[in-house]
């Protein structure tokens, strides 16, 4: 999994996996939050194209992430899911707040 940000859009690519996800890439997440909100920005668009494939544990970091997000002011918004992710993330999540279009 790669990870890039370009302004209020977080662009992720690979695979959103157990083996796609390392250290890094938490890390990478978690540093990006502060920078995000204290440059004034409410709103997060995080780009899902290029998502190769996703299980449970990507599934999980990339909630975790959201939720984080909303602790520090900033309302993520999934763009650009296929249906097939979109279905994979609803069976996930089951009814919690899902934004994306």
């Amino acid at each position: 999994m790669v990870i890039y940000r370009a302004g209020a859009v977080v662009h992720l690519r690979g695979n959103l996996t157990h083996a796609g996800v390392t250290h890094n890439i938490i890390n990478s997440l978690a540093a990006s939050l502060p920078q995000i909100a204290s440059g004034g920005e409410k709103k997060l668009r995080i780009d899902c194209k290029r998502i190769r494939n996703a299980d449970s544990s990507g599934l999980q970091l990339l909630y975790v992430w959201m939720q984080c997000a909303r602790f520090w002011g900033v309302e993520p918004q999934l763009v650009n899911l296929t249906n097939r992710l979109k279905l994979i993330i609803q069976r996930a999540w089951g009814g919690n707040s899902v934004c994306y279009r």
